[in-house]
């Protein structure tokens, strides 16, 4: 069941050097507060998993948290590189990084397959693709029924998965709504879970078409943390902040402006200063 705990909590006690960590959200409720918290409590070694990373994991890298990265589209969306993970792919610095990269795909596939308990993932991808080349992680297999030859990718089982969403009841049931993403398959998937939220509420609204309820047996954690997706969005709650994205590229370019950067706003900080100092950019 999960337990309702402050975010320092929830990462210390879910949180452990050398675990494989996904921090999931699709441009929509990516879990920023979270990600900050792990840095400032200096988690070390993760190997980190993301559909697509961009600045939060940018930052993880960049604070030498990660040892390796297995992702599907590596970019800070609508203006170009993520100059930390570029530096240390290029540069080894902070530290060397490994990468595997992947389809979004073949990494939806392979949480769906985590999820099941499954060994891996087959799916109909990478024909004419150039990715099984240069990642050993991306084979074939036949279907014994019609001998179709399908790619296989290994299923991801994270140590920890986090996520944020907009809402928990006070036993700890989740509401994801909007984008979804891979959330839910990225938490029944993994051994421990930490979800941040919007707000704590008595009962859970109703479920919509386009929302996910995860029940709190699947979850070990909850957290309160209004603003806890920004500069990403929270549908109902406030908007993507476009103006961050764009300065973030200036910001990550230099080693110390970076460094600078983190130690005022993630190191000094708490969630709530992060998001107000964010909302003075957007």
């Amino acid at each position: 069941m999960a337990k309702i705990v402050s975010l320092k909590e929830a990462v210390a006690e879910n949180v452990r050097d050398g675990d494989t960590v996904a921090m999931e959200g699709f441009t929509h409720l990516i879990p920023y507060a979270a990600g900050h918290e792990v840095i400032r409590q200096g988690k070390k070694d993760l190997y980190l998993v993301r559909m697509t990373p961009d600045i939060l994991y940018d930052q993880l890298i960049g604070v030498g948290a990660a040892r390796g990265m297995k992702f599907s589209w590596g970019g800070n969306p609508g203006v170009g590189s993520l100059h930390r993970f570029r530096d240390a792919v290029e540069n080894q610095w902070p530290r060397p990084l490994e990468i595997e990269e992947h389809s979004h795909a073949a990494m939806a596939n392979a949480y769906e397959a985590g999820a099941a308990n499954l060994p891996f993932a087959a799916l109909r991808g990478y024909i004419g693709a150039d990715l099984p080349k240069v990642n050993a992680n991306i084979k074939s297999v036949t279907c014994p029924f019609t001998g179709e030859v399908l790619a296989a990718v290994p299923a991801i089982r994270p140590d920890v998965t986090i996520i944020h969403a907009l809402r928990a009841d006070r036993k700890g049931n989740v509401l994801l709504e909007g984008i979804v993403g891979v959330q839910k398959e990225a938490v029944l998937a993994a051994k421990r879970s930490i979800v941040t939220v919007e707000e704590i509420v008595d009962e859970l609204d109703p479920p919509s078409p386009n929302s996910v309820v995860l029940p709190t047996w699947a979850v070990s954690a909850v957290a309160n943390v209004p603003g806890g997706a920004f500069p990403s969005y929270a549908q109902g709650y406030y908007p993507r902040s476009n103006a961050f994205y764009i300065a973030w590229d200036e910001i990550a370019r230099d080693r110390d402006t970076f460094q600078t950067w983190i130690d005022e706003n993630v190191m000094q900080a708490s969630p709530e200063d992060f998001a107000k100092h964010a909302r003075k950019i957007a």
